[in-house]
């Protein structure tokens, strides 16, 4: 979810999802220890709880960087051993390291020492053509003698060539049964599953044999999905589409007026209204005047008046 989870984004996703864990977009340690340290730790207190995804490869570099995210004030930083874009792979990280248990052991050990906070680790089930559930639970074992016992699957291979990063979201099968089966033989631990999840039917069925479910992508082109989900889970009623906007209403002027531009804050709300009428012109409307210099909430006001006001 790089350079998509950022704090505005959270901060609307809590409250479409006021019982769900929230996780930052990937950021490698050296951006906190040498970049802009600022950037990547802002956070405000209504998306508690919270956790800091981490990449890199450095143990020494890692616990630095949790070091700083602990006095940030986040609940869980958590180590990307899962995403294969190109980026991750010129610097050895993200899942590369599937095929390094040994360091990711000693990089989970490094971070624990260095924060009170819970330390975790997502992971895919292999790298290019593994296809052996024993290899993938060698890999959480060596991990695990670190001390951790919270692991966030990716219910598929990670290609390292041959498929772009959106392909390695869709193309890989998916292989449920792995993070079930890792569940039984750990009971103790938390699992949690990620990985094609997209209705609250599917995310039901899942949690029938591991601890909780992670959602992706369609969190942020159909943050409604989310809402219904965390709402029908936690035993809520859905709101409608028009109060989450509203109930955003007062961070978004409180940024505008702090001089946030409305195309940032108003970026993961694009996608409320998919598949609802108006929802097309919603999106419109937002896309090509929200970045203007002007932009404020009446730009808001012109894209809910084309949607139904009861939806």
């Amino acid at each position: 979810m790089i350079d998509w989870t950022d704090t505005h984004c959270r901060h609307f996703h809590r409250i479409c999802a006021p019982g769900a864990s929230l996780y930052t977009e990937m950021v490698h340690a050296n951006a906190i220890i040498h970049g802009q340290r600022e950037r990547f730790l802002a956070k405000d207190a209504s998306q508690h709880p919270v956790a800091l995804q981490l990449g890199g490869s450095d143990p020494h570099g890692l616990a630095q960087a949790t070091t700083l995210a602990t006095e940030a004030g986040f609940d869980e930083i958590n180590l990307n051993c899962g995403c294969p874009s190109d980026r991750v792979q010129s610097g050895n990280f993200g899942a590369c390291l599937m095929r390094t248990p040994e360091l990711v052991r000693d990089c989970i050990h490094a971070m624990r020492d260095a924060t009170d906070k819970p330390v975790t680790v997502k992971c895919r089930l292999g790298v290019d053509d593994d296809d052996s559930y024993d290899l993938f639970k060698k890999f959480i074992d060596t991990v695990a003698e670190a001390g951790c016992d919270h692991f966030v699957i990716h219910a598929r291979n990670a290609w390292l060539q041959g498929l772009s990063p959106k392909e390695n979201r869709e193309i890989p099968p998916l292989k449920y049964e792995w993070a079930y089966q890792l569940k039984q033989q750990n009971p103790d631990w938390h699992i949690a599953l990620n990985g094609g999840i997209r209705t609250l039917e599917e995310a039901q069925k899942h949690l029938e044999h591991v601890d909780s479910v992670m959602l992706g992508r369609i969190a942020y082109h159909e943050p409604f999905v989310l809402h219904q989900i965390d709402a029908t889970l936690h035993g809520n009623e859905a709101k409608s589409r028009h109060a989450i906007m509203e109930a955003y209403r007062p961070y978004v002027e409180a940024q505008l007026a702090n001089g946030t531009r409305l195309s940032a804050l108003i970026k993961p709300t694009l996608g409320l209204f998919t598949a609802r009428r108006g929802g097309r012109a919603f999106r419109q409307i937002l896309s090509e005047n929200a970045h203007k210099l002007d932009a404020n909430w009446a730009t808001v006001t012109k894209a809910l008046a084309v949607t139904d006001v009861n939806d």
